[in-house]
């Protein structure tokens, strides 16, 4: 289990909830393997109940399985619910990004390079966990330019299916083009070139399309 740090003001159950997640996604917490209340909240530092509080919420989403008086798992990937994510994030993500590109200041186009040079780092060294990070950060802070930030935390019950697999494949598939799409978006929202910016998003989601034959194939111990 990776511990995180707690943020300043982050309340017991928000800690609990994220750092749960996160080694989810990363697969520190793998597929099917059991989760016990009390060694959770020991290694964060935590009571009992903001963990039992976020498992319950993860639950909700069908990433937890809980069983009462037994015992708690994290679910087994379900492949329906992870095309179901990548669906959700492909009509979404197409339509904000015409907003931010006409919305996007000076300051967020320093955001948004800060974060694609950080990236170029991680992908040269090659840390896939921190590479899955920024990634994520580099698509909130397009949603945080938008003024959509609230749907894009609402979308992260879901998109927890989506990129749990893509942390597996980005653990084995070192994907360059990813990087490059995002430094030429940040080109284009130079431009304001709302056009553009829809067709490079529209290319860059399938890149994260992922052949569920060769996932299943190499770790069929994860999946339903």
């Amino acid at each position: 289990m990776r511990i995180l740090e707690r943020l300043p003001r982050e309340s017991s159950r928000d800690y609990a909830l994220r750092t749960i997640k996160d080694n989810i996604v990363t697969m520190h917490l793998e597929p099917g393997c059991q989760i016990s209340e009390n060694e959770l909240a020991a290694e964060m530092g935590l009571s009992r109940t903001p963990v039992r509080e976020a498992l319950l919420e993860l639950s909700k989403v069908k990433i937890v399985e809980i069983y009462p008086q037994k015992k708690s798992i994290v679910s087994l990937i379900d492949y329906d619910l992870v095309e179901e994510s990548r669906f959700m994030r492909d009509l979404l993500e197409c339509a904000v990004v015409q907003e931010a590109c006409k919305l996007c200041t000076p300051n967020d186009l320093r955001r948004l390079a800060e974060n694609v040079q950080l990236q170029t780092f991680y992908l040269d060294h090659y840390y896939p966990e921190d590479l899955l990070k920024l990634d994520r950060e580099f698509h909130g802070i397009i949603f945080d330019i938008a003024r959509k930030s609230q749907i894009y935390a609402l979308m992260q019950n879901i998109i927890i299916h989506f990129d749990r697999v893509r942390s597996i494949a980005l653990a084995s598939v070192k994907n360059q083009y990813i990087v490059e799409d995002h430094e030429k978006l940040v080109e284009i929202f130079t431009r304001k070139d709302v056009e553009q910016a829809e067709k490079l998003m529209q290319a860059h989601l399938k890149r994260y399309k992922i052949d569920p034959m060769e996932i299943r194939a190499s770790y069929p111990q994860y999946f339903k």
